[in-house]
């Protein structure tokens, strides 16, 4: 157990990187003026986008992470803490290289690559984005599924606001409509942001409702509320890929995900790949624009892959595959935490931003009585039964050999 020095010390630094980590808001210092999709436009989508990023002033941000190095002690607390301070170092050193090749470098050191092995040691997100594609390919023009109500952002704002509030009342967040995001939504612990301009569908509602709301402002809020280790109120690269992968698994589990958003997912893991290779931000523009609805829903998607990188390819933000890499590395989680009788220790996810390297750590210093329990879990989250019937099937399942299975009934379409 740990002596009150130790914790007094222990809280003292996750405070210290918590306010170095406000500083660096790395979504934000990429986004770009409206005026360069108007421009981009307006060449005729013939002319790559020139964009200028603001310098970052770093000083308050190093000076922060010089007082919390010098706190450091050598509990295994310490060496977490040590590893969120370059973390945080790491996010600081991206948008000091914007519009830099070595951007690419950092990113895909944060984030990961389309080409990099899942736990398994052989999948890649790309491999899963293709074979996704693959499979969608055969309901991409069902009338089953292509017939859909589109509603404006203004519309599914006041439908979510609704819902909200009776989700987290006084401390729901305020919903906008913005011109300035390239993601359809966006969420914090105040705010939920739904881009001007964006169509949507019921399912998307559902799906903005399960990914922002109970997950990215559930964590937010809890994260907020730790009143000693305040770090994990706090929101930096290294765990977005546990974060966005708990979010679209929210989807995932309520039924509520869809071919299209499937698609979307799939599709930015295969942009990001082209970027790498060499394809211009003009390249995969026109690959999101064979692909979607709206020339400004193409836009957004390829400048989701470009921001802070380089427009002429090469060097690409690579953020978006964690969407497909995470739910993948959850959904595995929670199936070997059913089968092991672990599911209770799950709740640990939800108590702020935290990464599934984290779990060790964080559940220790739940003992050590320096974190909260959660205020808010998703209602998928408190409900047992639908876990264990879902992941114990699931477990037996992945476990067959499916090659002689599909050969089987694959027999059974054979009509001729």
């Amino acid at each position: 157990m740990l002596d009150q020095k130790d914790k007094l010390r222990l809280i003292k630094l996750a405070n210290i990187l918590y306010k170095a980590s406000r500083k660096v808001r790395i979504l934000s210092h990429l986004n770009w003026p409206s005026s360069i999709r108007y421009n981009f436009f307006r060449s005729g989508s013939a002319k790559l986008p020139n964009i200028t990023y603001p310098t970052f002033d770093g000083a308050p941000v190093r000076h922060r992470l010089d007082k919390a190095m010098a706190l450091l002690g050598d509990t295994p607390f310490d060496e977490w803490l040590k590893t969120k301070l370059h973390n945080i170092e790491a996010g600081m050193n991206l948008i000091s290289h914007c519009g830099k090749k070595e951007f690419f470098k950092i990113s895909s050191n944060i984030y990961g690559l389309p080409k990099g092995k899942l736990r398994d040691g052989k999948t890649t997100p790309l491999d899963l984005a293709n074979k996704f594609s693959s499979v969608m390919e055969y309901y991409q023009n069902s009338s089953r599924v292509s017939n859909k109500d589109l509603m404006t952002a203004k519309e599914v704002g006041e439908m979510m606001e609704k819902k909200i509030k009776g989700i987290f009342g006084n401390e729901s967040p305020e919903i906008l409509v913005v011109d300035n995001i390239s993601a359809k939504a966006t969420a914090s612990s105040k705010r939920i942001r739904l881009r001007k301009g964006a169509s949507f569908t019921k399912k998307d509602v559902d799906q903005l409702i399960n990914h922002e709301a109970l997950v990215h402002v559930a964590t937010s809020l809890n994260g907020r509320a730790q009143d000693k280790i305040k770090l994990l109120g706090a929101n930096y690269g290294a765990v977005t890929k546990t974060q966005e992968g708990l979010a679209v698994f929210s989807e995932f589990i309520t039924g509520c995900i869809d071919i299209e958003r499937m698609n979307r997912i799939s599709d930015r893991v295969v942009a990001i790949q082209m970027a790498i290779d060499g394809a211009s931000f003009i390249d995969v523009y026109r690959f999101f624009k064979d692909r979607t609805r709206l020339k400004t829903d193409a836009f957004e998607n390829a400048r989701r892959v470009f921001r802070g990188g380089v427009v002429s390819g090469g060097a690409p933000f690579t953020k978006d595959i964690v969407y497909l890499d995470g739910m993948i590395r959850v959904h595995n989680l929670f199936r070997a935490a059913v089968n092991k009788g672990k599911l209770n220790e799950l709740e640990i996810l939800f108590t702020g931003k935290i990464d599934l390297n984290d779990i060790p750590i964080v559940l220790k210093m739940k003992k050590e009585g320096l974190i909260n329990k959660p205020k808010y879990l998703p209602f998928w989250m408190k409900d047992i039964d639908r876990m264990v019937s879902y992941f114990s099937f699931s477990g037996f399942i992945s476990s067959m050999d499916h090659e002689m299975t599909d050969n089987y009934y694959e027999k059974l379409f054979h009509n001729d």
